[in-house]
């Protein structure tokens, strides 16, 4: 599903504002931990076919000012991070990274990876390549929500604040896509943010 599609008009302008001045935003952000209990992809498979919990992948880079937003904004959030970490498996996966992942049995690299250029452009990773386009383009950052098998369910791109982000992580973290469309559930959701 693309939820791009279901934000307001306005939203993708800003989208692509913030995405241009990023640069100047991420000078802005304020450096804040993350709440949320990150780890790896395999950890979070083997966790998640014990308990039935979906997968949360955080795909960001280094580089990108709108990953820096989401990471002080959205998952520095005490209800958002609570929620994430009580109801998925959470994972932070470096896009333009040189490790090499094993997803779903099959192993992944990033062969255009060149280490003189850690922690600025990079080549991007294969598994970003399989798990986080929408229409055939990645951007970062974006968040891939899988069900506990490590399917994809979709992958949704850009920054979101925890207003934002609230309805789509309990559609999946409570399990509702199991029952019902996203529309119809965005049609009666009702925010517990306090």
């Amino acid at each position: 599903m693309n939820f791009s599609a279901l934000l307001p008009p306005a939203f993708g302008s800003f989208l692509i504002a913030l995405l241009l001045s990023s640069s100047t935003a991420s000078a802005q952000v304020p450096t804040k931990e993350s709440l949320v209990k990150w780890t790896d992809l395999a950890t979070a498979q083997a966790a998640a076919k014990k308990d039935g919990k979906p997968l949360m992948i955080d795909v960001y880079t280094s580089w990108c000012g709108p990953c820096r937003m989401l990471d002080a904004n959205t998952f520095g959030d005490k209800q958002t991070a609570e929620y994430i970490n009580a109801n998925y498996h959470p994972v932070k996966f470096d896009a333009e990274g040189g490790k090499t992942v094993i997803y779903n049995g099959k192993s992944y690299s990033n062969p255009s990876y060149d280490p003189a250029r850690k922690g600025g452009r990079n080549g991007t990773h294969e598994l970003t390549m399989a798990i986080a386009p929408v229409n055939g383009r990645v951007a970062y950052p974006t968040i891939v929500y899988m069900d506990s098998e490590g399917q994809v369910l979709t992958p949704v791109q850009g920054y979101m604040t925890p207003d934002q982000i609230e309805p789509i992580l309990t559609y999946f973290g409570d399990g509702i896509y199991k029952k019902q469309e996203y529309p119809e559930f965005q049609k009666t959701f009702v925010s517990k943010r306090k």
